[in-house]
């Protein structure tokens, strides 16, 4: 075997020894940037809500006479407009709907910016299909004005009624309009105050604030950040605006090293629903389970009175039947388990349903063989 020979089947053994890895070889956990896991305190949305009127329905708007304030908001704007209608007049409308408007407005959002609005039905209207939002303004907290609203609205269902039949395909009541609103006034934001802006992260995780501050500091300058607590990091400025802009461009975009977070179980009571995360661990326990069924079954029967009677009358009773059966339930020996897959085929082994898991991981937890945290919604 020639020199040459032995290199290209050394080449081939490592090749082949390299592809093999990405089978056993654990993959390292991905890093994630700051934008993602922390935000700016004082730089978010603020919501935004109004009460306005839609007109222009198909005799599909709201029943006066079960929505009186529709005539009474219909009265205040036809007297601004400098239109008095006399008193004691009855108006049926039918092509009216009293509506809530809502909105978010974003952050850094400047006046003769458009945003998106969300309309909904606030009486009886069947439909707000085809409608028009009459001038809306939108407050804040603050009671505020902050936007305009106004336009034709979007519905994205369909419906049709006739000889008591109806079909109706997604939800009339209900729409929005694209760019809908004009921003008024601008909402201050604490990035151009002080020489200093706090970071909120995400999820309360000390580790995670240590590996933010320690991405700050390594590219901005050692004392750049440092942490408060186990959810903020005090970052400070520089002087500029512009110099700010570019400086947040910088670190939001740094990728910190996440801590594996802390054991969880999520259980949704109402829908059966679990979920946990990658840290939940088992350990070894014993469990029986078993099924408790309750049947209960009704037979009517005619009482008949006699042949010739008159006075008697025919009388229906029901005989019930209630049976009670339990399966057996075999005790079953759990492995401990310090990964994800081994707790999930651990569980499937029980053979039990999700309403029946809620009892059992409420029981392990009590019986501390689940080293997790249980957390109902």
């Amino acid at each position: 075997m020639t020199h040459s020979d032995r290199f290209l089947r050394a080449a081939l053994a490592v090749a082949a020894f390299l592809a093999s890895a990405a089978l056993w070889w654990p993959a390292p956990a991905e890093a994630a940037r700051i934008k993602e896991v922390a935000s700016v305190q004082g730089v978010r949305m603020n919501q935004l809500v109004g009460y306005g009127l839609v007109v222009g329905l198909d005799g599909t708007g709201d029943q006066t006479t079960s929505a009186p304030f529709a005539t009474q908001s219909l009265l205040a704007l036809l007297q601004q407009m400098g239109v008095t209608v006399p008193p004691g007049t009855n108006m049926q409308l039918k092509n009216l709907a009293t509506v809530m408007v809502t909105a978010q407005l974003p952050a850094f959002a400047q006046p003769g910016q458009q945003i998106d609005v969300n309309v909904s039905s606030l009486a009886n209207a069947k439909s707000l299909r085809g409608g028009t939002l009459i001038a809306t303004p939108l407050k804040g907290a603050d009671g505020q004005i902050y936007a305009l609203a106004q336009g034709n609205l979007v519905i994205a269902g369909a419906g049709a009624s006739a000889a008591g039949s109806k079909v109706q395909i997604n939800h009339l009541s209900a729409g929005r309009i694209p760019d809908g609103a004009t921003v008024e006034r601008a909402v201050a934001t604490p990035l151009a105050e002080g020489n200093a802006i706090q970071l909120d992260l995400n999820a309360s995780d000390f580790a995670t604030a240590r590996e933010v501050v320690r991405a700050i500091n390594a590219r901005m300058g050692a004392g750049t950040a440092d942490a408060l607590d186990g959810r903020a990091v005090r970052v400070r400025m520089p002087e500029t605006a512009d110099a700010r802009v570019t400086f947040m461009a910088e670190i939001e975009n740094l990728e910190v090293k996440q801590a594996t977070p802390s054991a969880k179980v999520v259980i949704n009571a109402r829908t059966g629903s679990i979920v946990m995360n990658q840290a939940v661990t088992l350990a070894a326990c014993a469990v029986a389970h078993g099924n408790l069924s309750v049947t209960i079954s009704t037979t009517p029967s005619v009482s008949q009175p006699g042949a010739f009677s008159k006075t008697g009358q025919s009388v229906v009773t029901e005989k019930a039947d209630i049976t009670i059966s339990q399966q057996a339930g075999s005790l079953i020996q759990m492995g401990p388990s310090t990964k994800l897959a081994d707790v999930v085929k651990s569980l499937n082994a029980l053979g039990a349903t999700p309403q029946d898991l809620l009892a059992i991981l409420q029981a392990m937890k009590s019986a501390g063989a689940l080293t997790a945290e249980l957390e109902v919604i």
